[in-house]
């Protein structure tokens, strides 16, 4: 930040502005929040390109699909919520419920979405009635300035305070800590170290947990339909998405054929047991944290530092694992397009080493399940300690929001107590609500009583 504003100007300025904000209409909160998708959508070339060589991680034409995509599936589904007054009528209970802001919203960027991440909660909160303040990724403080400058410029056009959006100017760890410990509530979007901090800083906090997304592929499956769809999943944004498919399991006797399957697709099939080492010692040297040099690079870069000749048009380096949770590293989560597959003798034994695995690393997050059969489908999410079943689609590109399911548009994602966060599921508008509930006395009631209450 410039010596002339510090954190604590920074905050009141932000809490001002809310405090202007906070009895706008339904009409004026909907109209802030859809100018924040707005504009990533309308300079999303731009933004997607700056955010790729900015944090020199990623895709540049994923990011600015990205950009499109996510800000008009979050505007469309939150433009007829309602967040404003009494929002919801329990006739039955005699009870109404009324939405109230939270107050300044200090949001904790990663370096893998500096743009959508910080549109998502700029609209979440717009909607709701708060402010936000964005702590940038060291690697994506240019991005990130020049996002909130588009934002503040819009607003201003409405006639909203400009300041219901601010950022830090320069990152430090000191900043970024008074920042939460000063704001209302924080939302933490980044890795364990930061989200940890944010439940250390006194203020309410919604924190995500890490991916290694899961994936199984069941015997009455077409296969080559399923390889194409983890590819997708794996190889969206170079690999950098936390819901991208990391290992898949396949049924032992079709263990060859998917990997047909998978090279036709555009995965890099690696086979020997010396290049099989050569990409765990380059994804993880020395079995120890993964590689930073590689994270976010496509296939082919990827490949270049690993010691692999990779084709160009590669979607993702493929392998066979050796062993299961900590026994192969391999295993564990890869920020760039490197799958691991694993055979499994039936079903029951396949989910029992995703479930190994998660132990391992990636609990609470996700899996996908590639299957024609509801039963092992649902005995796959109970078995499963996560907070989404992704299910005959791409993770990677669907489990965030898509308009072929159900699950909220989002780019934050909770793990719930399993990967020690406050909440499991996709983050929503209504996680930057308070609720008054109103409740009236029932026309009839009476004591109950209670041996009733046994029967």
């Amino acid at each position: 930040m410039s010596e002339s504003i510090t954190v604590k100007e920074l905050v009141e300025r932000s809490k001002a502005a809310q405090e202007q904000f906070a009895f706008v209409t339904q009409e004026q909160a909907d109209e802030a929040a859809r100018a924040i998708c707005k504009v990533v959508y309308d300079n999303a070339e731009t933004l997607g390109v700056m955010a790729a060589e900015e944090t020199r991680m990623g895709s540049r034409q994923d990011k600015i699909t990205k950009c499109r995509m996510k800000s008009s599936l979050i505007w469309q589904s939150i433009k007829n919520e309602k967040t404003v007054g009494v929002i919801n009528r329990l006739e039955d209970r005699k009870m109404l419920e009324v939405a109230k802001p939270l107050g300044a919203v200090a949001c904790i960027i990663p370096s893998t979405n500096p743009v959508v991440t910080p549109m998502c909660n700029a609209a979440f909160a717009l909607k709701t009635r708060n402010s936000v303040i964005f702590a940038p990724h060291p690697r994506a403080v240019e991005c990130t300035k020049l996002l909130v400058e588009m934002f503040r410029a819009e607003l201003a056009t409405f006639g909203f305070p400009e300041d219901l959006v601010l950022g830090l100017e320069e990152v430090s760890i000191e900043d970024s800590s008074e920042l939460m410990s000063l704001a209302d509530v924080v939302v933490a979007t980044g890795g364990p170290g930061m989200v940890k901090a944010a439940y250390s800083s006194g203020k309410p906090s919604l924190g995500v947990g890490q991916g290694n997304v899961q994936c199984i592929v069941d015997r009455d499956v077409d296969l080559s339909e399923a390889a194409e769809k983890i590819l997708i999943g794996r190889s969206f944004d170079n690999g950098l998405i936390c819901l991208g498919e990391q290992t898949a399991f396949v049924p032992e006797e079709k263990f060859a054929n998917f990997v047909e399957k998978i090279k036709k697709h555009g995965g890099y099939y690696v086979e020997s047991p010396e290049q099989v080492e050569k990409v765990r010692a380059g994804v993880f040297p020395n079995g120890g944290p993964m590689n930073r040099e590689i994270v976010g690079l496509d296939a082919e870069q990827a490949g270049k530092i690993i010691g692999l000749e990779v084709p160009a048009d590669t979607k993702a380096i493929v392998v066979k694992a050796d062993g299961i949770g900590s026994t192969d590293v391999l295993c564990r989560e890869k920020l760039c397009p490197v799958l691991t597959l694993y055979p499994y003798k039936d079903f029951e034994d396949g989910v029992a080493m995703m479930v190994e695995n998660l132990d391992y690393e990636g609990k609470g997050h996700s899996i996908a399940v590639h299957s024609n059969t509801p039963e092992h489908v649902e005995y796959a999410a109970i078995q499963c300690a996560v907070s989404r079943v992704i299910v005959n689609q791409p993770a990677g590109t669907t489990g965030g929001g898509s308009p072929t399911n159900g699950f909220v548009a989002t780019t934050t994602l909770g793990c719930g107590s399993w990967g020690n966060n406050s909440f499991s599921g996709n983050l929503s508008h209504k996680h930057f609500m308070n609720i008054t509930r109103v409740g009236y006395p029932y026309e009839e009631s009476y004591l109950p009583d209670p041996e009733m209450a046994w029967e």
